[in-house]
């Protein structure tokens, strides 16, 4: 059988629920979609294919999944740096009144996907200004990108507009999506202290009518927390939870600052969290908890934020800082390899309702994944996969990138976008 494209000869991480590894095994891929993983000679015996990729000596695995993220902050990297999360907003939100255009967008978030590329993250959920400029410049790079329009209350906002012209600006953007595999529609609610109960009702309500994820951030800091209560009575998730507005079609960013029965609310609804351990600590907001969340059967993603707060968007760093942050209380079995390297592909891909299409290498699923090389000092000897991914591997080691069975990065040079242009582009905007 003729395909498209053929990855064989390294060692395959499926990331399925068993956590399959295939040794010296094989990808094959056709019309952007996994047909079959198995060992390289059984799959080079079955297909032809048009391209291929040798990855001998390299692990594969599936694509990374930033649950959390404002891309076009690319902008604005290395201007906020050692202040709280409340400083960082008084200055972040002056600065994009000012900065932030369609145009201004697009070269933000072209130097995003490049960078994101090159780090073996193969999508992203974006909250930001003028998402329909992030989404032009994805598509042509042929790169995933999770986004909608975003609700937040606020004096000048960077598109001029006034929240009673949202809505129905967000209807006719929802209503105009045509679904593809391995997307959604996503609807964007900033936060409980930048919209009132009733507007966060009616944003939930537009986003249900659509089928659409709702992605808010929740219980970043203890001062978010005080805010919010003071402002309406109740906590962040505790406000969302008596307005009925938890459900498995919502993800948190962050959710720091949670108490036990906040976490039982979360499990009850199957509310996901999107987890970002280096901004979280770069702001002093503090540890989310993460075993408490997971044990509780909360579906938790990972994600790395803005390239403001966090200044990169190495989903691999957040592996490994997931990994680690959570052993300093004493128990090095909190976050584990393994768990840590499930919250980058699957439990990503899950928390953004996509579990059945992202993720994992399996037949049947979109084909976005990585191959890793393994022939560095720093990675030899590579006893277990899981380790060397949460603890080992380096966002440079990422060789190969692969989105929808197109070939975005070879051998280490990206194959959609000029990135000499891309960089020179944005500082020239600068």
């Amino acid at each position: 059988m003729s395909i498209d494209l053929l990855v064989h000869g390294g060692d395959v991480l499926t990331v399925d629920d068993a956590g399959t590894v295939v040794r010296d095994g094989a990808v094959a891929v056709h019309d952007g979609e996994i047909l079959a993983v198995g060992p390289a000679a059984d799959l080079k015996a079955r297909y032809t294919a048009d391209e291929e990729i040798d990855a001998h000596g390299c692990l594969v695995l599936p694509g990374l999944v930033n649950a959390h993220t404002h891309l076009a902050m690319t902008l604005l990297r290395g201007r906020a740096d050692d202040v709280t999360l409340q400083g960082f907003l008084e200055r972040v939100l002056k600065w994009e009144a000012e900065l932030l255009s369609p145009k201004n967008v697009a070269a933000a978030v072209r130097l995003a996907v490049a960078e994101s590329v090159r780090a073996g993250v193969t999508s992203a959920l974006d909250m930001y200004w003028f998402h329909e400029a992030a989404e032009q410049v994805a598509r042509q790079a042929g790169w995933r990108l999770h986004t909608g329009p975003t609700f937040m209350d606020v004096p000048q906002p960077p598109d001029g507009m006034a929240y009673e012209d949202r809505l129905e600006w967000a209807r006719r953007d929802l209503a105009a999506r045509s679904r593809r595999p391995g997307g959604r529609p996503v609807l964007f609610a900033h936060s409980a202290y930048t919209l009132s109960p009733g507007q966060l009702t009616e944003v939930f309500a537009l986003a249900r009518e659509f089928g659409a994820l709702v992605h808010i951030h929740a219980a970043e800091n203890a001062a978010e927390v005080a805010t919010v209560e003071v402002r309406h009575g109740k906590r962040p998730v505790e406000l969302l939870d008596s307005l009925g507005l938890l459900g498995p079609d919502v993800l948190l960013a962050h959710a720091v600052d949670l108490t036990g029965p906040e976490i039982a609310a979360l499990a009850r609804t199957g509310t996901s969290v999107a987890h970002c351990p280096v901004s979280n600590l770069k702001l002093g907001c503090g540890i989310a908890p993460v075993a408490r969340l997971l044990g509780a059967g909360v579906t938790v993603g990972l994600g790395t934020d803005g390239a403001v707060s966090s200044n990169s968007l190495d989903v691999l760093g957040a592996v490994r800082q997931a990994a680690l942050v959570h052993k300093a209380g004493g128990d090095p079995t909190a976050v584990g390899a393994e768990q840590a390297v499930r919250m980058a592909t699957i439990e990503g891909a899950r928390a953004l309702g996509l579990g059945e299409h992202l993720g994992s290498l399996e037949a049947g699923k979109r084909a976005d994944l990585i191959v890793l090389d393994l022939d560095a000092p720093h990675l030899r000897p590579a006893h277990d996969p899981w380790s060397t991914l949460a603890y080992a591997a380096h966002s440079a080691d990422v060789r190969d990138t692969v989105v929808d069975g197109r070939v975005l990065m070879r051998d280490r040079a990206l194959t959609t976008l000029d990135e000499r242009a891309v960089i020179d582009d944005l500082a020239a905007l600068i």
